[in-house]
């Protein structure tokens, strides 16, 4: 998204941040530290809400985040998941009764803890209204791309890609 601002005539269209539940570091996959901009109080009103993967274990269980999600959600255009920021989407019940994708080694736990969702294999991304799953993290970029070509342009989304020099997968569920 912020190579698709500095592309962009809009800069305002794309202002990419990161949220934590408190505003502290934290520690990401690989041991990186991560200071976010905005914690779930004081962050401004979300147009895309993307939700990431990752360890989501203990992020399933803490009410403060499902409550906060369940309250986002609803005023934001899209809201998104890569890999298994989708089992957050699914415990706010943001997704229920539809088709949803999530990184391929955990679609069989997704199955298992939310029956009444439609876990589609083999796909890098499914839309459905205004919410939108992705695998691993390359089909998140697919997806975010998708994002792109909705909220602006599919020329800005090649633009995007073309620049980053990644070869965009258009094709979801």
């Amino acid at each position: 998204f912020s190579t698709a601002a500095l592309l962009s005539d809009d800069n305002a269209l794309f202002k990419p941040s990161l949220i934590s539940e408190r505003s502290e570091i934290v520690i990401a996959n690989g041991g990186y530290k991560v200071l976010a901009d905005y914690s779930l109080e004081n962050h401004p009103p979300l147009h895309v809400l993307l939700i990431a993967g990752g360890d989501h274990s203990e992020e399933m269980y803490k009410p403060s985040v499902i409550e906060w999600i369940k309250q986002q959600s609803p005023t934001a255009t899209i809201t998104a998941s890569v890999c298994t920021g989708a089992f957050l989407l699914a415990q706010a019940g943001i997704i229920n009764n539809q088709a949803v994708t999530t990184h391929h080694q955990d679609i069989d736990d997704l199955k298992r803890l939310f029956p009444t969702i439609t876990v589609v294999k083999n796909t890098r991304w499914v839309s459905h209204g205004n919410t939108i799953t992705s695998g691993g993290i390359s089909a998140g970029i697919d997806m975010s791309l998708h994002i792109v070509s909705q909220l602006h342009s599919e020329a800005l989304a090649l633009k995007t890609a073309a620049y980053m020099e990644y070869r965009w997968e258009r094709e979801d569920c």
